[in-house]
């Protein structure tokens, strides 16, 4: 999957701009604040119908802007129906996604210009990983950024995952509504047909997260080793109720505990997973570069794993990486840069303030690649051949 041209209007900070990509390397340069990380989430925002910074469509929308339009123009060797299966298609084929939404009304989301009844039915179509620094709350942050993380690959592969996700999610808030009511004990045949439901579509959720995570952790590990110079060992490792025995006897063995406190303690929505660096946590023992190095080596198994899910289908995920160069060591630079710039990636989109990492990045690999300098919302594409002359200053 190549993303040869998006369209963005009156998007974040960013009023007015069509561009044009190489199906290789993109650089994105600029100061903190001037848009580039807007670009990305642009991107983001087609793969996945939101932002990857907000969950609020109105907050995209600029400032004094009555709305936002966005439009990816793509070339497909393949379609991926979302099921994990895929179908043939023509080589060559052209797919154009676009988004619109104006203040005080829900988004419309099109493909070939047909809009969706349903936004699950998108994801998918367009794999993609973005590395970020607000990555590090994978990290710092609480279980459920580690849960979306296990969510958004798998869901990008399997429709069911995501269908199945949602009828928990809805069995789960309605359960939690009934140990909330002041008015009386829970009707128990209601609660015992919402556990149930609970129950099947958890051990389904929790089959497809261990699969996921077994395949990931040597990935992870074999990318962290590669990164660090082998100078820590760290582990990966999946935690769920669903390792107790059958989730509804878990579930129910508490049920008492859950009406005094008012909410579900045990299912896959707490699901976690352990993140150790030499033996022990990751957050607490973890320098800033070593958690830097951590959710990267992470992304990139992402990545892998992604591509060789949809790989018989001829496509590579796109690949954006946000300022993911800060707080590194000139060590660890130069293995993302060596990484980055091989052939197991497609198209990659990357961003940064310093010039020389992206110089470093573009000299090390012979691949088509294009420079966009971005200044207080505005992006301007500057030539390759200004950037091999100034190299060669």
């Amino acid at each position: 999957m190549i993303l040869e041209r998006l369209s963005i209007v009156n998007y974040k900070n960013i009023k007015e701009a069509t561009l044009c990509f190489s199906p290789k390397i993109n650089c994105l340069i600029g100061q903190n604040g001037a848009g580039k990380t807007n670009v990305l989430d642009a991107i983001y925002f087609l793969s996945f119908c939101h932002s990857a910074q907000t969950t609020l469509d109105s907050q995209v929308i600029a400032h004094d802007a009555p709305f936002f339009m966005l439009e990816g123009s793509y070339d497909e060797d393949t379609c991926h129906d979302g099921t994990g299966m895929g179908k043939a298609a023509v080589d060559g084929a052209q797919l154009k996604v676009s988004c619109g939404m104006k203040r005080g009304t829900k988004k419309v989301f099109k493909r070939d210009g047909k809009a969706y009844k349903r936004l699950a039915e998108h994801i998918g179509l367009i794999p993609l990983v973005l590395v970020s620094p607000v990555d590090t709350l994978l990290i710092e942050g609480g279980s459920e950024e580690r849960r979306r993380l296990m969510d958004m690959v798998i869901a990008q592969l399997e429709r069911p995952y995501m269908e199945s996700l949602i009828r928990y999610n809805k069995a789960l808030s309605q359960r939690n509504a009934l140990l909330k009511q002041e008015d009386g004990e829970p009707d128990g045949e209601v609660m015992d047909i919402l556990e149930e439901q609970m129950a099947m579509e958890g051990e389904f959720i929790y089959e497809r997260r261990r699969l996921f995570v077994d395949k990931l952790v040597p990935l992870f590990q074999s990318f962290y080793q590669r990164i660090s110079g082998g100078q820590e060992q760290v582990s990966l490792s999946y935690r769920s109720h669903c390792q107790r025995g059958p989730l509804l006897d878990v579930i129910r063995r508490d049920r008492m505990k859950d009406l005094a406190v008012g909410y579900s303690l045990h299912g896959v929505h707490r699901d976690d997973l352990d993140m150790l660096l030499d033996g022990h946590p990751m957050r607490r023992e973890g320098s800033q570069g070593q958690q830097k190095t951590f959710v990267v080596s992470l992304k990139m198994a992402q990545f892998c794993f992604l591509q060789r899910a949809v790989g018989s289908l001829g496509r590579k995920p796109l690949l954006l990486l946000d300022d993911i160069f800060d707080k590194l060591d000139a060590q660890r630079v130069e293995q993302i840069v060596s990484l980055v710039s091989g052939q197991e990636f497609g198209q990659i989109f990357i961003t940064d303030t310093n010039r020389e990492h992206l110089d470093q990045i573009l000299a090390a690999s012979s691949h088509h690649y294009k420079l966009f300098l971005v200044h207080d919302g505005e992006v301007t594409e500057k030539t390759d051949f200004l950037l091999k002359e100034e190299n060669h200053v």
